[in-house]
């Protein structure tokens, strides 16, 4: 008998082994009564990305011109406390930051509202990194999970 079709292989990995052995996940977002695609959708990994990296590049615009001499450590802590600002800012009222805005998503809590304590519940562990490492079956990172959020399509 052949073990390696139980396993998987290193390029599928053991969640597609079980899907082919008739396992059934489902779809990401499917157990918060979301979409499987399109707007209200959990936003994919690519774009949450691109988003923090836009976000990034913005606070450290913003404390590279405005708020130190260079780029040295400084920059990088200002940078730290703008992002902490601006997530909890702009999250907690309208729901995204511009970096998710020009990538189409939106944080709302599971219920689906906008709640700034839960944003700044967010924020502060996102700004930690090693909860936004940690990652369920759904595609939530820690801190969204922590902070009972959800992060979708618009």
């Amino acid at each position: 008998m052949d073990n390696r079709r139980a396993i998987g292989s290193w390029l599928s990995g053991p969640r597609a082994a079980a899907e082919e052995a008739g396992a059934d996940f489902g779809y990401r977002g499917e157990q918060l009564g979301l979409p499987e695609s399109g707007p209200g959708s959990i936003a994919r990994p690519g774009r949450r990305l691109g988003a923090l990296a836009v976000d990034w590049a913005l606070c450290l615009l913003i404390a590279y011109g405005l708020l130190t001499d260079g780029y040295n450590q400084a920059t990088g802590n200002w940078a730290l406390l703008i992002f902490f600002v601006l997530g909890v800012l702009t999250v907690g009222t309208i729901g995204f930051t511009p970096g998710k805005r020009l990538f189409g998503l939106r944080v709302v809590t599971e219920a689906g509202g906008i709640s700034p304590l839960r944003a700044l519940v967010r924020t502060a562990l996102l700004c930690v990194a090693i909860p936004a490492l940690i990652w369920d079956r759904d595609g939530r990172g820690l801190h969204d999970r922590l902070a009972r959020t959800v992060e979708v399509r618009i």
